[in-house]
């Protein structure tokens, strides 16, 4: 066992953070950082200068800029020797620009180097020939900007020959790199340098005194030094020493643009993030509950149609509330038979326009609704709907066979106002419900929890509103049956040695605006913020039915993916360019590790701007070189792209930025409702944002102009697949804040990110104080200075001991759109913070506020459409982040911004079987932990549970240790281990997901799900299938070396499920395993480095051998698993086509099946695959035979095939020759034929 990278050298690197020294005077960094604090350089141009921002409280800020890196403006605390006084921005009172305090650390660098030398003439021998031959201060950045990364060490920015690293040196200036000094500089340094020593030494013996006396020796050695000393800045730092010419971008790569230095760079106030102080309803004290006040409605002038349903008209029953809005007084109730499994109700307004229509409508362009099948009937609908006028109206919905009452809101008041829609149901004691996405929560979502739909730019925040919004849930009911044959529902079905049976159903609300679900014992209230009740019931009866059901009829079949996204792809914030890329991928073949696809995140782009790579670290034409020999590998390379446009600054002309151009061209962009541009702040600076809704709605040319800048930009750069981050849509501060002041582009964010002081990455995963004591302690110690940072100072004011809140009340007949009068459980609080703004405008009048959650869903539909454009006849590959019910059909989705704990990678599990609900099969968190350090452990464990899920990526936050899986030699073994099983399974995964996209069906499985009749099963997440044949139990426990689990479908009767442990091919559950029992929960053997696999008997699966590449492996022969159930049976199905195309032409499916006595294969279809049959592998085999004959052919014993009578298996090998003149194993002039006896 291997200790963490970290090791002993996190000490240092804690030692490093803590204390970085300039040239000349020490400088402390101390958590606080002193003051003044100098942000030194971010992105795009600048470099000092004094400057005012409209309503920012600093009016001074002294910073400079980089170009083409994560937004890691680094905060260096320099202590002002002498001068205590600052000004509000935190500076010096005398600093008013940066020459003056350049000027001020120059003189007292030379009088400290002086003296220096007067003392040390040896040290000062050193100090040259460093200078002059290691060249650790030259940095690696030839268009003078300056480059350090997440932890203030040397970054590699090399484009080209200029490799050198900087030391960590907080350089008060921008420069330019020099590969090497030129010889004649070099020489000249050096003879000062001897002149200088021989010099000094003459002083000290008197002789040079005497002839100059002590006035004159004094202004001779000045001179000296300072000519040396200009020739040392001439040589390394250029951009000081000649002024600004050459630094406004003289030198600078082909197709650079030039870096102007002589513009300051604003960064955006924290207060402009920053919304009003809400309290969330369901937490409000003095919140008013709408079914104590409102009156709720009374159902008049019902029409029925015998066959489809009826509707009615619903009128208040009463004085309004207007509670939280204003209340609708008439409105329109239909209730339809869909079909005979489905049902619709839908309450929306009486009377609606063009001028409201969206507030209380779905647009059929932007989500489909479910449609009615012809020939649906009341009389044959499984459901049975009545309702009442009892006090106010309310409906129920029961299920035709069981009588069970499914929905009701009898007794519950119905509120229906125009930023408010209340219904509430009750419900079954200990239900349980599944969905009601996007959460990081256990999988059975329990009756204590207020599900938020809010889409939001924050991390995997626990129970609180993240990325997606999806509006559904499954409910699962157990029964038994009483001695007449009639189901009882058994609130809490623990008893083992009853008999069963489940039923599920499914509710969807198709609305997309701000929603709340609150699940409570006895009763579900789910409220909105607009919209309408547009509510669909689906009978199930099992939870598979009902996902498939959905799927089919509401939000699309799954996109079916390309072959290679199926293995592995590397990722992290922080690979600063080509060369460090090519490091990574040249270490994964190095350590024989497979890697598919290594991804970009931000750091490739030029000043974080969307289409557009850096010209220096991220060129063309170096990435033209790494993508050819990437690609010639079999390997491919993934970008991200987010969902802002940086706006660029209308008086600088080499800001100019054609995407923004031809966007603003193509009306492409929200608007502010006096139709002025909608100007928000993400990584760039200030940004407009794409306007989706516009372009469906009324025409623009939004959805056209991304599909040609995506095709635009792949003419620069090959990619293979889009990655869309930022989309819930992410926004820096509140409201339009660019709004008149993109003269001040590029901007830096407000806040600190990963790596710089202040915000250090500095938390380990628990349990690494265990194996990594003191350095555990040093980062703990840390990172509790650090989050215990005295605030900034404050006016003094009078102590209160209450908070106080901003509360909004209803306008009569005005919606409120920026603060809602009914506050939602929104995690940033105010719907405005860290977001576009409600009152954003699409073309033709629409509002954010009423698709903010789609717009997540929009890009992903408009990514899609721009990959179809760039590689014709492909299936589209793309990772979103903010999702709706739907996206699916053009995306898969990873975990968002999890972290490296043990907690995260346990929640990863339930967040992939409720997005199997949602319709998003591709789905896989970042492997390992996203924010903070992990481990060896940790990684260990995680590298080996993800390579279960579809998606399989690792991905870590700037700032943080590097997480790759070659990094420790312990992880190194573990992921091989797992990878070599997931190489084995890609057929049957890649079948799986032929079988979400064509059939609806889920590819990782609910244990519940599969074995739908075991309640003890119902919130088993800690363990999960993939597909039906396939169980993995990992070990999720920090020190654990082994794991508990269920092995599901065990009877005692010996009838049930037989399992085989994927390694040694045992059987180790099943009618030959004596002592398990229905439900027990048993310990197996976990140690680090394995993750317990079993194969499900009756399950066969064909497999290819491990390989560097996913087209490398389907290169491989065939093998078989053969897994026979306890009627001695197994069966099979393998998909086949060419891994890429949208609709191949060339399919075929493989049908498998076996006994006691043999195994039959046949292929239908018009697909060739020309691999062998190498090995097949057939377990719980009782008896050995004597004679195995393959097509015809009799095999030797011992030659080709074994019997292993204690494990119960028999193995065939090397079948390849044998079998090599029939060709392809999947032929269609003859079925495969495997007999023995």
């Amino acid at each position: 066992m291997t200790t963490s990278r970290g090791g002993s050298s996190l000490t240092r690197e804690l030692a490093t953070r803590m204390a970085l020294k300039d040239t000349g005077t020490p400088i402390t960094l101390t958590q606080p950082p002193l003051s003044p604090t100098i942000r030194l350089p971010f992105r795009g141009e600048g470099a000092t200068g004094t400057f005012v921002h409209p309503g920012a409280a600093c009016t001074q800020s002294w910073t400079q800029t980089r170009q083409g890196q994560k937004p890691v403006a680094m905060m260096a605390a320099v202590q002002a020797s002498g001068n205590n006084k600052v000004d509000a921005c935190g500076l010096p009172s005398s600093s008013t620009s940066a020459l003056g305090n350049m000027a001020g650390v120059v003189t007292k660098m030379l009088s400290a180097v002086n003296r220096w030398i007067i003392s040390s003439p040896l040290a000062l021998s050193l100090f040259m020939v460093q200078i002059l031959y290691v060249r650790d201060v030259v940095s690696a950045q030839p268009e003078g900007a300056v480059s350090w990364d997440s932890r203030h060490q040397p970054a590699i920015q090399s484009s080209g020959n200029c490799t050198s690293s900087l030391s960590r040196v907080p350089v008060l200036g921008p420069y330019i790199c020099r590969d090497d000094p030129p010889p004649c500089i070099k020489l000249s340094l050096l003879l000062l340098c001897l002149t200088t020593l021989f010099l000094t030494f003459q002083s000290r013996r008197g002789k040079l005194r005497q002839k100059l006396g002590k006035p004159g020796l004094v202004l001779f050695i000045m001179t000296l030094f300072i000519s040396t000393s200009y020739l040392l800045w001439a040589t390394l730092l250029p951009g000081l020493a000649w002024g600004v010419q050459e630094s406004q971008g003289q030198q600078t790569a082909p197709g650079a643009t030039p870096v102007a230095y002589n513009n300051p760079q604003f960064t955006v106030p924290a207060s402009a993030d920053v919304g009003e102080n809400i309290i969330p309803n369901i937490k409000d004290p003095l919140a008013v509950d709408p079914q104590v006040v409102c009156p709720g409605y009374l159902a008049t002038n019902v029409q029925s149609n015998s066959r489809k349903g009826f509707k009615a008209d619903l009128t208040l029953a009463g004085p309004p509330c207007n509670v939280y809005g204003t209340d609708i007084e008439d409105l329109t109730l239909e209730v339809t038979i869909q079909a005979d499994d489905r049902i619709l109700l839908q309450i929306l307004p009486k009377y609606i326009g063009k001028n409201n229509e969206t507030f209380f409508t779905l647009p059929e362009e932007l989500v489909p609704r479910p449609q009615d099948e012809p020939d649906a009937e009341s009389t044959n609908s499984k459901f049975q709907l009545d309702w009442s006028n009892n006090d106010t109206f309310g409906f129920l919905i029961r299920r035709e066979d069981t009588k069970d009452v499914l929905f009701s809101t009898l007794g519950n008041k119905l509120i229906f106002e125009d930023q408010f829609i209340e219904f509430k149901t009750s419900m079954k004691d200990n239900y349980n419900l599944y969905g009601l996405g996007e959460v990081i929560h256990g999988f059975r979502l329990g009756n204590n929890l207020t599900r938020t739909l809010f889409a939001a730019d924050v991390g995997d925040n626990i129970d609180a509103n993240i990325y997606g919004s999806h509006p559904i849930y499954l409910d699962t009911r157990y029964f038994t049956k009483n001695a007449q044959g009639e189901l009882e529902y058994v609130p809490d079905a623990t008893d083992k040695n009853a008999e069963y049976v489940s039923y599920t159903h499914g509710v969807y609300l198709r609305n997309a605006h701000a929603q709340e679900v609150l699940l409570r014992p006895g009763s579900v209230t789910w409220r909105a913020l607009g919209g309408n009740i547009d509510l669909y019931f689906y009978d199930g009866p099992s939870a598979v039915d009902v996902i498939q059901k959905y799927q089919h009829t509401a939000v699309g079949l799954p996109a079916m993916q390309q072959y290679w996204t199926l293995g592995y792809h590397q990722c992290r914030w922080g690979y600063e360019n080509w060369t460090v890329l090519q490091e990574v991928v040249d270490n994964f073949a190095k350590f024989e590790i497979p890697l598919e696809t290594i991804w970009a995140d931000i750091d490739y782009m030029k000043g974080y701007r969307n289409f557009d790579n850096d010209p220096v670290r991220w060129s063309y034409e170096e990435g033209a070189k790494f993508l050819d020999k990437l690609h010639a590998n079999g390997q491919h390379w993934v970008p991200i792209v987010d969902s802002a446009i940086y706006a660029p600054n209308p008086e600088n002309a080499s800001d100019a930025y054609p995407t923004y151009e031809r966007g603003v061209a193509a009306n492409a962009f929200l608007m502010n409702p006096d139709g002025s541009p909608y100007i928000g702040a993400v990584w760039p600076g200030y940004t407009v944002f794409p306007d989706w809704v516009g372009a469906v709605l009324n025409g623009t040319g939004t959805i056209d102009w991304w599909i040609n800048e995506l095709a635009l930009w792949y003419k620069d750069i090959k990619y293979d697949g889009i990655w869309i981050d930022m989309s819930e849509v992410s926004s820096f501060c509140v409201g339009s804040c660019g709004t008149g002041n993109l003269t001040l582009n590029p901007v830096h964010p407000s806040f600190e990110l990963p790596g710089e002081p202040g915000n250090l990455v500095l938390r380990y995963p628990e349990g690494f104080e265990r194996t990594n004591a003191s350095e555990a302690s040093s980062a703990s110690s840390a990172l509790y200075t650090q989050t215990h940072r005295p605030a900034a100072p404050t006016p003094t004011t009078t102590a209160t001991t209450t908070t106080s809140y901003f509360r909004s009340t209803p306008t009569p007949g005005v919606r409120n759109l920026d603060h809602p009068p009914y506050a939602i459980n929104n995690f940033h609080g105010d719907i405005r913070v860290h977001a576009v703004a409600p009152n954003a405008t699409s073309q033709g009048g629409y509002l954010q506020y009423d698709f903010h959650n789609l717009f997540g869903h929009q890009i992903l539909n408009a990514t899609y459409a721009a990959l179809l454009k760039v590689f014709p006849g492909k299936r589209p590959f793309i990772i979103g982040r903010s999702t709706f019910a739907g996206s699916g059909k053009w995306a898969g989705h990873w975990g968002g911004d999890n972290e490296s704990l043990w907690a995260y990678m346990f929640f990863s599990i339930p967040q992939a079987l409720s997005m199997s609900i949602f319709g998003i099969p591709m789905f896989g968190p970042d492997t390992c932990g996203f924010g903070g350090n992990t481990n060896y452990e940790l990684c260990s464990r995680w590298m080996q549970l993800s390579a279960f899920f579809p998606f399989y990526r690792n991905h870590n936050i700037l700032g943080a240790d590097s997480q790759e899986p070659y990094i420790w030699s312990s992880v190194i073994e573990a992921t091989k281990t797992a990878m070599n099983v997931r190489f084995e399974l890609l057929p049957y995964m890649y079948t799986l997901m032929m079988g979400a996209s064509y059939k609806g069906e889920t590819v990782m499985r609910a244990l519940a799900w599969e074995f739908p009749n075991e309640p003890w099963l119902a919130d088993a997440d800690r363990q999960f299938l993939l597909g039906g044949g396939v169980l993995v139990t990992p070990c999720l426990e920090q020190g654990a070396t082994t794991v508990d689990g269920v092995f599901p479908g065990i009877k005692k009767d010996g009838t049930g499920e037989v399992w085989y442990d994927w390694y040694n091919l045992t059987e180790v559950a099943g009618p030959h395993v004596q002592g398990i029992a229905p439900g027990q929960n048993v310990t197996i053997a976990a140690p680090l480095g394995t993750i317990p696999v079993y194969q499900r008997g009756g399950y066969i699966i064909a497999t290819h051998d491990p390989a560097m590449t996913t087209a490398e492996s389907r290169k491989k022969p065939w093998g078989l698993r053969v897994p026979l159930d306890v009627n001695g049976q197994a069966k099979g199905t393998l998909y086949l086509d060419d891994g890429v195309s949208l609709e191949p032409e060339e399919v075929t499916w493989v049908n498998i099946e076996a006994t006691d006595k043999g195994v039959t294969a046949s292929a239908e279809g018009n697909y060739v695959d020309g691999n062998p049959l190498g090995h097949v592998t057939v377990m719980g085999l009782q008896e050995g035979p004597e004679k195995v004959v393959v097509n015809g052919i009799e095999l030797e014993a011992g030659e080709f095939w074994e019997y292993n009578g204690e494990r119960k298996t028999m193995r065939l090998f090397d079948l390849e020759g044998v079998l090599s003149k029939t060709g392809g194993v999947w032929s269609f002039e003859r079925d495969l034929e495997i007999t023995w006896e």
